[in-house]
């Protein structure tokens, strides 16, 4: 069994992508009529790509309804921590018959790497509205906990009794909190985040109705504030806590006392 993701890259294909699709949760393999051993749909087309580049410090997982769709149904890229840990360094869940949001291009067409670096705030609006948290193009597939489990069985295969990631944005990190992840570092800033949210906060007087995404209604949701966050709510732009799951454990950590997600 492979210790690194260099071992893991220079495996044999076959036997290296029977291991690696231990990371695609069951349900999307049946959702889409995948075979879980060819990755082929009834059709015979491939939608599962496996990108391994030997002699790289990561790999990446692809899964698609069909190779054509825009986005994928769910993608992973896995790479090695400063650490020398297994880390998750990026992770999308799409589901492909939800309505699309162009979040991730500008009115100029230009990419937005998902709100970070420009917006497309009409869309971001139409977005919010429809329920979707910032950063996403589409709605999800309602399947953290089974993703995680596939997580932990994945790195615990591998003797890993850690695994590492820095979650996009605020609704994220309470989304992994609730699948049983801590803090490595930013606990602090959730707390302090939830609290000056809470009536008598100065987040919560900011939510002062100036744009879209800083209304008084916000204040009590996950979804609320990661969009008040996202509209620059906060003094410094967010800093993504760095979280890591004890394979099969649940941390029991909670840094919100709102309403709900």
């Amino acid at each position: 069994m492979p210790t690194t993701i260099y071992e893991l890259n220079r495996m044999p294909e076959v036997e290296r992508s029977a291991l690696l699709s231990l990371l695609v949760p069951t349900r999307l393999f049946s959702m889409f009529s995948i075979d879980p051993r060819t990755f082929r749909n009834p059709s015979g087309i491939e939608c599962v790509k496996f990108t391994c580049p030997d002699e790289m410090p990561f790999f990446q997982i692809d899964v698609r309804r069909d190779p054509s769709d825009k986005d994928a149904a769910y993608f992973l890229d896995v790479s090695t921590s400063a650490f020398g840990q297994m880390e998750i360094s990026f992770i999308i869940v799409n589901d492909p018959d939800g309505e699309r949001f162009g979040i991730d291009r500008d009115d100029n067409g230009h990419e937005t790497y998902f709100g970070t670096a420009r917006r497309n705030v009409p869309e971001e609006l139409r977005a919010m509205e429809a329920g979707l948290a910032p950063g996403q193009v589409r709605r999800g597939l309602r399947m953290m906990s089974e993703m995680v489990g596939c997580w932990d069985a994945f790195f615990g295969r591998l003797g890993y009794k850690f695994y590492f990631l820095e979650p996009l944005g605020y609704n994220s990190a309470i989304l992994y909190e609730r699948a049983g992840f801590q803090y490595l570092k930013g606990k602090e800033k959730m707390m302090w985040t939830d609290r000056e949210f809470r009536p008598g906060g100065s987040l919560h007087g900011r939510l002062d109705g100036s744009t879209p995404f800083r209304q008084p209604s916000l204040a009590g949701t996950v979804r609320g504030r990661a969009w008040a966050i996202h509209d620059g709510i906060l003094d410094e732009p967010w800093e993504s806590p760095k979280m890591y799951k004890t394979v099969g454990t649940h941390a029991g950590v909670v840094t919100f006392t709102g309403e709900k997600y």
